[in-house]
């Protein structure tokens, strides 16, 4: 499972879910009856532009997931090694070894994306590999509308989880996908770099062409979109991106530990030596 939920958990705003999708300046009162929230949330929904349909259809038979606020409370502490420790844990020999077989399959594509947005195939593919073990691990298997809106009325970080849902409901209007595959981790993450939905709408890029953005499915999007959102933080090609530089700094876009950056710098070392 990926570490973007304990981003969240721990630094109260992870990696890509920094752009916060909420944008009423009076949020739905969190706590209280679980209906009369969700009634609440589909009037902050409409008036951000999401259609009845949309609004009907996604929060039909959605009860609160008391499994999410458990494991939400229980993540404490996870990034409490040193980097020695975390990084032996995520970055071993076998993950290398399929890091350069997907930077030699994926080879043209990520020369694109680096012409593109200007990172290099060795850092999108490391965060590829310690998110979803590039796309063959588990990206989750929670329903997200029925995750976000558990989260959104607890009422420790309401209004975050609340722009987070209306996030949802917006990749829904715009059909990138299905409410079927709207499933991901225990706060919302979604793909395989697990994006939360307010970047899956900011930084999202429907690089394979078809007019979506997928980035359950689609290796390019997957791979453009983690590129662009490294981008517009201000992540220069060509520039070294070990601990204290400006592109260490840029990567706090996609995750703000400090032992994160560090691990995929460190993947992304064993890979650009590999090539």
């Amino acid at each position: 499972m990926t570490n973007r939920i304990t981003a969240i958990a721990f630094a109260a705003v992870s990696f890509a879910s920094v752009a916060l999708a909420a944008t009423s300046s009076q949020a739905a009162k969190c706590g209280g009856d679980f209906q009369t929230f969700i009634a609440a949330m589909s009037q902050e929904a409409a008036a951000a532009g999401v259609s009845q349909g949309v609004i009907s259809q996604a929060f039909a038979g959605v009860t609160q997931d008391p499994a999410v606020l458990s494991f939400d409370r229980r993540q404490r502490g996870t990034f409490n090694k040193s980097f020695e420790q975390y990084v032996s844990t995520r970055v071993g020999q076998g993950r290398i070894s399929m890091g350069l077989q997907m930077m030699q399959r994926h080879a043209s594509l990520l020369s694109r994306i680096e012409q593109r947005f200007g990172v290099p195939p060795e850092i999108v593919v490391a965060i590829w590999g310690l998110e979803s073990d590039f796309g063959k691990g588990d990206i989750g298997k929670m329903p997200v509308i029925r995750t976000l809106t558990t989260m959104a009325h607890d009422c420790r970080r309401t209004e975050l989880f609340q722009g987070e849902l209306i996030a949802a409901l917006k990749i829904l209007q715009r059909g990138d996908l299905p409410q079927r595959d709207l499933i991901g981790a225990y706060a919302g993450e979604l793909g395989q770099t697990q994006f939360l939905p307010s970047s899956y709408i900011k930084y999202g890029v429907d690089f394979d062409g078809n007019g979506h953005v997928d980035l359950r499915h689609s290796v390019p999007d997957v791979l453009a979109s983690t590129a662009n959102l490294l981008k517009t933080a201000g992540f220069k090609g060509g520039q070294p991106y070990g601990e204290g530089t400006a592109n260490f700094e840029a990567m706090r876009e996609w995750n703000r530990a400090t032992i994160y950056r560090k691990t995929i710098g460190y993947f992304a070392d064993r890979l650009a030596a590999g090539r």
